[in-house]
């Protein structure tokens, strides 16, 4: 994609209502100014199924890009619907958008709108979990629990006091099950782990930017894991005190491992989320898709 411009080419804006703290409908219309400003012919749609079809029939020809105005979950959901090589641009509306943050793009109606003009693309890796596609990454335990527990009872905007009720819940009543994880790097080597704690990144983001595994790689062809062996409230506060100061790669309970394809099992119920939204219980099967998103980046 260059940035010759055809004043046909058309711009759909998925916009998801829910993300973020506040209704941010306001920004969005200024997106759309800006993008019309551009010679664009733009497209606000909130229905995922009415985006899907209309970037369908202009695939190809006409369509610039499709937009996910949201949180990391819109982008991967419109990846996971999108035809393939579709260019989707960001407009982060989320809570905590790690996806845009890694990428520097920020919500700047303008800035944004001369971004997708320009066109610079990227192709990134993603991962595939049970058949669905993630961009950021999977966790499997306890964060996963509160993940869900959040979701479950979500009504209207998440903000980050939002957590606190789910956590505490999780707190009290998470049991911890072990995870059996078998793994196979890109060279074919076959490893086998066990956890308590499961975190598996395609993108070195988490929330609150913590630096669990800072030197993932998108664009590397494959995923990263990180596993905890403790099975306690103390002991994953005692993690994110490693984690905070760099200390995990000295322990023993804490490994790393490089991967393209992994399975996790448990003989108790572990939920999984992907990307901020919950992915259902283990078992889970996650594979690397190489070069599998067309990004348009700054």
């Amino acid at each position: 994609m260059n940035s010759t411009l055809d004043s046909e080419e058309v711009v759909i804006v998925s916009m998801n209502p829910g993300s973020g703290a506040t209704n941010r409908r306001a920004v969005v219309d200024q997106l759309v100014s800006a993008l019309e400003r551009c010679d664009f012919d733009v497209m606000l749609l909130t229905d995922i199924d009415e985006v899907i079809s209309v970037a369908k029939k202009h695939f190809g020809e006409r369509l610039r890009c499709v937009v996910a105005a949201g949180g990391d979950g819109t982008v991967s959901l419109l990846a996971n619907r999108l035809p393939n090589n579709t260019p989707i641009a960001i407009f982060p509306l989320g809570t905590e958008h790690l996806l845009a943050k890694y990428l520097e793009i920020t919500a700047e109606p303008e800035t944004v709108a001369q971004m997708i003009l320009a066109g610079n693309c990227r192709q990134l890796d993603a991962g595939r979990a049970n058949g669905q596609l993630f961009l950021v990454m999977a966790s499997c335990g306890f964060d996963a629990d509160v993940v869900q527990r959040l979701h479950s009872n979500r009504d209207g905007h998440i903000r980050h006091w939002s957590y606190a009720k789910p956590v505490i819940s999780s707190i009290k009543k998470y049991k911890y099950p072990k995870i059996r994880i078998r793994l196979e790097s890109a060279d074919g080597k076959k490893q086998t782990a066990t956890s308590r704690w499961a975190f598996t990144f395609n993108v070195p983001r988490y929330a609150m930017n913590l630096p669990i595994i800072p030197d993932a790689d998108p664009e590397d062809g494959e995923l990263d894991l990180c596993t905890f062996r403790g099975g306690n409230l103390f002991r994953g506060l005692y993690y994110l005190f490693a984690v905070l100061m760099r200390m995990r790669h000295s322990w023993t309970t804490s490994k790393t491992f490089r991967f393209v394809k992994l399975t996790m099992e448990s003989d108790g119920e572990v939920p999984y989320q992907l990307d901020g939204d919950p992915g259902g219980v283990l078992p889970l099967e996650i594979e690397v898709v190489s070069s599998g998103v067309t990004v348009i980046v700054p």
